[in-house]
């Protein structure tokens, strides 16, 4: 175990960057995973973290025990919990991270499988909900166009819940490149749509388009949609939250394929 005072230890500067911005995760390829839930499913998805740094008072804490008991002993670091709180973005959470590699992910030469295509999606609540929902359903692969919130932001991996894990996640894909290696027909919801989700024919591998909460589809995907579907909205509602939207698509597709 190593243990660290100084808020001048350059490894903890490293830490405090990034933990306090994306533009440190995205050079350096990195990032912390927070709190014990996502440690447990790194732990049991990948393997060992690069780092397991932990508040001093937090070893009594049995669940973070049980993560620091896994954690290799070269791989463990003990803070202080006045420079620890610097790190954390959680109120009130388990004085835990875990420090990463972020996967870069891969683009496939044919994609034949169900896949998720997010097109500018800025929340990062949305991007993590989205992100859980493709792993339940079991699509593998997801692909976020810029303007899309960085997956591994904190925000975005305390929505996932672990499922970034589970998934083969592409950041950075703009149209011209990921829509030529699509071998499934590609689908968006769309207000003005006259066929219903519901009537859609989904047994079959699809790619979904989720669009930006304000604007929705951009037109570079919206011109290689095959075909837009309509989710029936009898209460009225103007539109619904990409998220929400998401979900709906997703396990339609699955419900349509269990009774197949």
């Amino acid at each position: 175990m190593k243990l660290i005072s100084s808020k001048d230890n350059p490894f903890y500067k490293r830490l405090k960057l990034l933990a306090q911005s994306s533009h440190q995760r995205r050079r350096t390829g990195q990032t912390l995973l927070e709190g014990v839930h996502l440690a447990d499913a790194y732990l049991g998805a990948v393997g060992q973290p690069l780092a397991c740094v932990v508040a001093e008072p937090a070893l009594h804490d049995p669940e973070v025990a049980a993560i620091w008991a896994r954690v290799e002993d070269s791989l463990r670091v003990c803070l202080p919990e006045t420079l620890f709180e610097p790190l954390s973005t959680l109120v009130n959470g388990v004085a835990l991270v875990f420090l990463i590699d972020m996967p870069a992910g891969h683009l496939p030469k044919r994609q034949t499988t169900d896949c998720v295509i997010l097109d500018a999606v800025q929340d990062a609540g949305n991007v993590g909900s989205i992100l859980r929902t493709a792993a339940a359903a079991g699509v593998r692969d997801v692909f976020c166009t810029s303007g899309t919130a960085l997956c591994w932001s904190s925000k975005v991996l305390r929505a996932g819940m672990g499922a970034h894990f589970m998934l083969n996640i592409v950041e950075h894909c703009p149209a011209d490149a990921l829509a030529p290696r699509l071998g499934v027909p590609l689908l968006a919801t769309s207000l003005q749509a006259q066929t219903s989700l519901y009537g859609q024919d989904l047994r079959r591998p699809v790619a979904w388009v989720f669009g930006n909460e304000g604007a929705g589809v951009s037109q570079a995907w919206l011109d290689r949609i095959e075909t837009p579907v309509r989710i029936p909205q009898p209460g009225g509602m103007e539109s619904l939250n990409v998220a929400a939207c998401a979900a709906i698509c997703l396990f339609e597709a699955v419900r349509q394929r269990d009774e197949a």
